[in-house]
């Protein structure tokens, strides 16, 4: 593996943010009876939807040789999956509907992703990128840490005290921490997606004879 120990400002005020966010219990920020919880799922609803739009605009999947195009249509489903998990599949905006039509719905995006890995360009492309790619350390280390930390919060884990000084927060700091981990998910997409395009600006003559 390869790696890009670069520092980029974006991460290091997503630590910073991430840091204060458990001093918000302190600081009496008002819930709204949950509405504030209820706006931020919102915005990341839309953030998440954002970035199945902005990958798809941006890569043009259809467009890159074999294997970077599974690779980044595997990405565009990645998003709309995260996407129907944060709204329980739809149930959040539309909860008259029968359950049936939710449990479909996932069914068909996890399903989607997992069967995605039975083709063999995308398995080779995603072997190649962890060899030859550079990994952008400190952005996957704050976007990880804060999903570990959301999902510490979720399920009551043990560390889960350190970052809910009020019981009354737990689902705001579950929410705050999904926020960096949204962003830097986006920053990570971003980061690969210009990989490959500065790839084709190296190698256009292979691109070209790749893609007839």
């Amino acid at each position: 593996m390869k790696f890009d120990t670069h520092l980029p400002f974006s991460v290091v005020v997503m630590a910073v943010l991430s840091l204060l966010f458990p001093f918000a219990a302190d600081w009496h920020l008002p819930l709204l009876g949950g509405a504030l919880v209820t706006q931020i799922e919102n915005a990341q609803a839309l953030w998440l939807l954002f970035g199945a739009l902005f990958t798809a605009w941006y890569i043009k999947p259809l467009s890159r040789p074999e294997g970077e195009k599974q690779f980044w249509m595997w990405a565009v489903l990645w998003w709309m999956v995260l996407l129907g998990r944060s709204t329980g599949w739809g149930r959040a905006y539309f909860p008259e509907e029968p359950h049936l039509v939710f449990r479909v719905i996932s069914v068909t995006l996890i399903g989607g992703l997992a069967l995605s890995l039975l083709s063999g360009p995308l398995r080779k492309d995603i072997v190649r990128r962890v060899k030859e790619v550079k990994m952008p350390v400190w952005l996957l280390a704050v976007t990880i840490c804060t999903f570990i930390i959301s999902d510490t919060i979720e399920h009551h884990r043990l560390l889960a005290p350190l970052f809910v000084h009020n019981p009354q927060y737990a689902d705001l700091m579950e929410e705050l921490y999904e926020i960096p981990f949204m962003v830097g998910l986006l920053l990570v997409t971003y980061y690969f997606m210009k990989t490959d395009k500065s790839s084709d600006q190296l190698f256009p003559l292979n691109i070209s004879m790749d893609c007839k």
